[in-house]
């Protein structure tokens, strides 16, 4: 497990952004403190988050400003927000509920109005962000609005019937005023964010970061931060059709509605509460746009915000509106997640990262050895511990010849008959066909030749190790399969044929991956034996399941599906048994499937 910083809390920074006579608010960095309650302390070092901000922004902090200990819960949202709450011990006391009018002596009351509530807003603009006036402009709006809703919105708590709201914010007359801080920040800048808090590797639209600890009676309502990402929201606005002021306005609308104690993800009654709050907030403003929670309901069809394929910019922002219809997806490598490159296209790569974002399991299957797969999905940054394929991640390989489970642990081994294996290598060194053995992590042949370099450098298998001969290579280790490499005309024209003759009996089978390359396994190998086998280790149903792939070699994994997809480019067999017949792996079909099939 990485280890974390402190949260990092964007508050009281001043900037110096000549934008207008009015000079837009900017932020610092407070660092929390678990060890007291209310003891001041001196601000520990501030991490590197620092130097992402502009560079003509001046920072001031105090020693003297008290440091509030206290524990984070995470609240995760559906549409890709996020908020953390700030709680002793992690718990949320509310036993409170509703607005509470100030009563009591008239004097308090003279008080109450004798001095107004002072709102506290601070703006900041990450330094990664261009410096476009667009953004200064949207910045120094943001300074004049969002007070403007802050004050709605607190009307709104007055002797309100909501039902799901968290009403740990629930007398705001109770304070001298209230600080709230916004950041515009760029994808990348707020994707670190979501990674490292909600382990989302994905950009977001929205988090909102809650600072207020009912427990400690302060005189300010330290209400929190709400950071939005620019890009994201230009993304949207383009989708439905408004300005980026637009858009930002109604993140930050649903951004401080969570900070008021809203969540929409804890049950329908609890979204229609947050809905129409959203609703009445940007009317009563003025504002145009839809709330976010109406603007994910009201998506129709698959053409409405799903990404186009083509145009990988759309893909962010939009498959957080779609609720997973499986809980895993297999999927073949050859000829369906790589393309005829050899390669896995960034539009791939990015589906992959969104359906694991959204608690969908991806798991490779594939005749490939697992040190393959785990090279080619480095490559667009999926492979790792927290990535799709890695030496702790459940995974089928060599044709389901070898199963890893929970944590990577090998549940399942086979190898192919000796016999037959020996007679495979005479025949290779008396007809000059290069042959290949697997053997686990390692790929073991008699002789060198330019395609024994190809699956090395093309399919990214393990270099081959040449063998003296037969007998060393049978000795080296247990061998799951062997691989003919020759012409697309010579498999099916010479060892096809010859070898389906010569394996009768059950003493083995042939398979085939790809036109120009033959595979040797033990009689009654398939990757669906090998899918079967890794959802009975995880207790999972074959309806919980998606299976995409083109290869003969895919039927049975694709028939045991709930949903079996063959592309385009697959072999007729594979197409006759599929639900669906996608895209070619030249165009994306897996992103395609993803997208169109296993959302809803």
């Amino acid at each position: 497990m990485r280890s974390r910083l402190p949260p990092i809390l964007l508050r009281n920074l001043h900037s110096s952004l000549d934008v207008s006579s009015m000079a837009a608010a900017g932020f610092i960095f407070r660092t929390l403190s678990t060890h007291s309650l209310t003891a001041p302390s001196k601000l520990p070092s501030l991490p590197s988050l620092v130097s992402h901000c502009r560079s003509n922004l001046s920072y001031s902090t105090s020693s003297s400003s008290p440091l509030f200990g206290g524990l984070f819960g995470a609240h995760r949202c559906r549409d890709g927000d996020w908020i953390l709450s700030r709680r002793l011990g992690g718990k949320v006391l509310a036993s409170q509920r509703g607005y509470r009018k100030v009563r009591g002596r008239p004097s308090a009351r003279k008080k109450d109005k004798r001095k107004e509530l002072e709102l506290d807003v601070r703006i900041g603009i990450e330094e990664q962000l261009p410096d476009d006036s667009e953004i200064l402009d949207i910045a120094e709006m943001l300074r004049l609005n969002v007070p403007m809703a802050m004050k709605l919105a607190f009307d709104g708590l007055k002797d309100s019937d909501h039902k799901t709201r968290d009403s740990s914010v629930d007398n705001v007359g109770q304070f001298e005023s209230v600080e709230l801080s916004i950041l515009l920040c760029n994808d990348e800048f707020i994707r670190e964010l979501n990674k490292d808090w909600r382990n989302e590797d994905h950009a977001t639209d929205v988090l909102s970061m809650s600072q207020h600890v009912p427990e400690l009676k302060l005189p300010m309502l330290m209400l929190g931060d709400i950071i939005i990402s620019v890009e994201t929201a230009a993304r949207q606005a383009e989708e439905r059709g408004h300005t980026l002021l637009d858009e930002i306005r109604v993140l930050m609308v649903h951004g401080l509605l969570h900070l008021l104690g809203f969540d929409h993800e804890l049950n329908e009654e609890a979204e229609a509460e947050m809905e129409e709050e959203e609703e009445r907030l940007l009317k009563s403003l003025g504002w145009k746009g839809k709330g976010l929670i109406q603007s994910a309901s009201s998506v129709e069809s698959d053409e409405t915000l799903l990404p186009k394929i083509s145009d990988g910019r759309k893909k962010a922002g939009s498959l957080r509106f779609y609720k997973p219809k499986f809980s895993y997806i297999f999927c073949d490598m050859d000829g369906t997640l790589l393309n005829s490159k050899s390669q896995i296209s960034a539009t791939n790569a990015e589906a992959l990262r969104e359906a694991s974002s959204r608690g969908v399991k991806v798991v490779i299957a594939t005749g490939k050895t697992r040190p393959a797969a785990i090279a080619l999905l480095k490559m667009v940054d999926l492979a790792g511990r927290d990535g799709i394929a890695s030496e702790y991640s459940p995974g089928v390989f060599i044709q389901g010849l070898l199963v890893y489970g929970k944590q990577g642990r090998e549940i399942h081994r086979r190898n192919l008959d000796p016999h037959v294996c020996k007679e495979a290598f005479d025949y290779s060194v008396e007809h000059n066909v290069p042959l290949i053995a697997f053997s686990e992590n390692r790929c073991l042949t008699l002789f060198s030749h330019p395609l024994v370099d190809a699956l090395h450098t093309i399919y990214h298998e393990p270099r081959a190790e040449v063998m003296g001969s037969v007998e060393d290579l049978l000795s080296s280790g247990d061998v799951q399969k062997v691989l003919f490499l020759d012409t697309a005309e010579g498999v099916s024209g010479r060892l096809r044929p010859y070898w389906s003759e010569a394996i009768k009996g059950g003493r083995a089978s042939v398979v085939q991956a790809q036109p120009d390359m033959l595979e040797i396994v033990p009689a009654g190998t398939s990757k669906g034996s090998g899918v079967r086998m890794l959802l009975d280790h995880f207790g999972v149903g074959a309806d919980e399941v998606m299976a995409i792939g083109d290869g003969e070699n895919d039927v049975e994994m694709i028939e045991l599906a709930s949903l079996g997809v063959a592309l385009s480019n697959g072999s007729e067999k594979t197409k006759a048994v599929a639900d669906v017949i996608g895209v070619s792996n030249d165009e994306d079909g897996v992103a395609d499937a993803i997208y169109r099939q296993s959302f809803s």
